[in-house]
C-alpha cells in the first residue's frame, strides 16, 4: 500500500501525529493508499511556510511577468503527467477515466489562462473633483490562501483556485477532501519540477474539524475558497466572517434541465442524460430536477429511460463503461436513502431505485441510475440536493409555470433550456436565477467563462477574468502636487 506525504515549504512532510489513515477504492471496496492525517500544528507550519514566501521569499521578489511563466510551465509539466494523475483520481473517486483524463488535459489550460494574465493585472489614474492632487489605484494580492477542496474533481476544481491566486502573486495552503487526497498530493510535487519556490505552494491533508477550521481560523490566512456543500460553506462563512476574512464559495445546486416542446428531441434526450449520469450524478451543476413540457411528456420520457436503461456500469477504468461508482460509503448510503425517500412522498419509479446488483460492479458503491416521473417541486427529491444518479422529472404547462417551477428553489447554481425559440431562450435566460444558464447545451465549462451561484449557491466567481479580482484587493494612492495645505482641522 502506497504511503504519501503532505507537501509543505517545497518538501514531503510527516504528519506532526504520525498517524495516517486509508483512502480507498470506490469500485472494489479496498484501502489502497495511506494519507497523512494533519492537523492544527501541521496546518500553521504550512500557513507559515505559505506567509514567508508571500511576504519575503523569492516569490515576493518575482515580477507578474515572471510568476506567469512558471505558471507555464507548470501547465506543460501537468500536461505530460496528464494520463498518471487522472489514473490516480479514478482509483481514489471512481469516476470514469475518460472523464478525468478529459479533465486533466484539459487543466493545463486554466495556468496558461491566468500565466498570461498574470502581468495584465493593473489600476487606474482617477479623475479627481479636487485640485492639486494626483490619485491612482493598485491591485495587491490578498496573501495566503486557503483552498478547501472536493472529493468530485479533485484537481479540476483546484485548477479553478490556485491557477488565479498564483497569478495574483498570492500564496495558498490546501486542504483536500480526506477521500480523494492523492492526487493533489502527486500535485504538488511538480511545483517544485516547475520552479515555484518553497512555500508557494503547500498541501495539508486530513479531517475537516481537525484541518480545514484551522485553516480558516489561521490568523495569516487571509482569504477562504472553498468547494463542496452548501452546510458546510455556510459554517466556513460564518467562521471566515468573524475574522473578516475574503470568502469565495461554490455550493451546492439543484439545477433545472428545462425541455419545451420545441426542441429538438433526440439532443435534448442526450442533454438530459448527460445532466444527471455522467459522472454519476456526483456534480454540483447536475441537471437534478428535469422539467418537461406536458405535450412532450410521455414521448420524452420514454426515449429518455430508454436510454439511460442499457447504460453500461463497472470498472471506471474502462473505457466501455458509462456509469462508474459512487465515490464514498457515506455518499452511496445517502443516494440510497433519499431513493427511499423520494418513493414515500408518492414519486413514480420509472427506472432503477437500487444499490447495482451487477457481477461487473463487483464490490463497489454502485447505486443503479434512477429516475422518477411525476415528481412535485415541493417534494425533499425536488429541493433538495442528492449528489448521485437519481433524476426527478416535473411536468409544467408553459413558459412562465417553467419559470416558477425552476426558481422556486434555494440553490442557484445552473439551469438548461432546450428549444428553437431563440427569444424565449433569452427571455428564460435573463428571468432564471442561476449563475450559469445553457441554451441547447449542458455541462459546458471554459476556463474563460465565469462560474459561481445565486442564492444558496454561493459566493463570488471562479473562471474567467472574474476570479482574479477574488485575489486582489485594491488601494488608492494620493499624491500632492501643489495643493495648499489648510485647516488641519478639516477633511481635505
Amino acid at each position: 500500500m502506497k504511503t504519501y506525504a503532505m507537501r509543505i515549504a517545497g518538501a514531503p512532510v510527516a504528519p506532526a501525529s504520525d498517524d495516517w489513515f486509508e483512502t480507498q477504492n470506490p469500485y472494489t471496496g479496498q484501502a489502497w493508499a495511506r494519507i497523512p492525517r494533519g492537523n492544527a500544528a501541521d496546518v500553521d507550519v504550512a500557513v507559515q511556510a505559505a506567509h514567508r514566501a508571500f511576504s519575503e521569499g523569492d516569490w515576493a521578489d518575482l515580477t507578474a511577468t515572471q510568476r506567469g511563466l512558471l505558471l507555464y510551465r507548470l501547465a506543460d509539466l501537468i500536461e505530460r503527467d496528464a494520463r498518471k494523475l487522472a489514473e490516480t483520481e479514478v482509483r481514489d473517486n471512481g469516476k470514469l477515466l475518460a472523464e478525468m483524463h478529459g479533465q486533466l488535459n484539459y487543466v493545463p489550460q486554466w495556468f496558461r489562462y491566468y500565466g498570461g494574465l498574470a502581468d495584465k493585472i493593473h489600476g487606474s489614474t482617477l479623475p479627481l473633483d479636487k485640485k492639486g492632487y494626483f490619485a491612482y489605484t493598485r491591485r495587491e494580492p490578498l496573501g495566503v490562501v486557503a483552498a478547501i477542496t472536493p472529493w468530485n474533481s479533485p484537481l479540476l476544481l483546484l485548477a479553478w483556485k490556485i491557477a488565479p491566486a498564483l497569478a495574483a502573486g498570492c500564496t495558498v495552503v490546501v486542504k483536500p477532501s480526506e477521500f480523494t487526497s492523492a492526487s493533489t498530493l502527486e500535485f504538488a510535487e511538480l511545483f517544485e519540477e516547475a520552479g515555484f519556490p518553497p512555500g508557494v505552494l503547500n498541501v495539508v491533508t486530513g479531517f475537516g474539524h481537525e484541518v480545514g477550521a484551522a485553516l480558516v481560523q489561521h490568523p495569516l490566512v487571509q482569504k477562504v475558497t472553498f468547494t463542496g456543500s452548501d452546510q458546510t460553506g455556510r459554517l466556513i462563512n460564518e467562521q471566515a466572517a468573524r475574522l473578516l476574512k475574503h470568502t469565495s464559495l461554490e455550493l451546492g445546486g439543484k439545477s433545472p434541465n428545462i425541455v419545451f416542446d420545441d426542441a429538438d428531441m433526440e439532443q435534448a434526450v442526450f442533454g438530459a442524460v448527460s445532466g444527471i449520469f455522467a459522472a454519476t450524478g456526483q456534480t454540483c451543476i447536475a441537471g437534478s430536477r428535469l422539467l418537461v413540457q406536458d405535450s412532450i411528456y410521455d414521448r420524452f420520457v420514454e426515449q429518455l429511460v430508454g436510454l439511460a436503461r442499457p447504460a453500461r456500469m463497472g470498472d471506471p477504468m474502462d473505457a466501455a463503461t458509462q456509469v462508474g461508482p459512487v465515490t464514498t460509503p457515506p455518499q452511496y448510503q445517502k443516494v440510497l436513502d433519499y431513493i427511499g425517500i423520494a418513493q414515500r412522498e408518492g414519486a413514480t419509479l420509472l427506472l432503477g431505485g437500487q444499490a447495482a446488483q451487477r457481477p461487473e460492479c463487483g464490490k463497489g458503491w454502485f447505486v443503479e441510475p434512477t429516475i422518477f416521473g411525476d415528481v412535485r417541486n415541493s417534494m425533499r427529491i425536488a429541493q433538495e440536493e442528492v449528489f448521485g444518479p437519481v433524476l426527478s422529472i416535473i411536468r409544467f404547462k408553459d413558459e412562465a409555470e417553467a419559470l416558477h417551477i425552476a426558481n422556486d428553489i434555494r440553490f442557484g447554481l445552473a439551469a438548461a433550456v432546450w428549444t428553437q425559440d431563440m427569444a424565449r431562450a433569452l427571455r428564460m435566460s435573463e428571468k432564471l436565477k442561476a449563475g450559469t444558464v445553457w441554451i441547447n447545451t449542458y455541462r459546458a465549462v471554459s476556463f474563460m467563462a465565469p462560474f459561481g451561484g445565486y442564492k444558496d449557491s454561493g459566493l463570488g466567481r471562479e473562471n474567467g477574468i472574474d476570479a482574479i479580482n477574488e485575489y486582489l484587493q485594491v488601494k488608492s494612492v494620493w499624491l500632492n502636487t501643489g495643493a495648499v495645505a489648510g485647516n488641519p482641522f478639516v477633511l481635505r
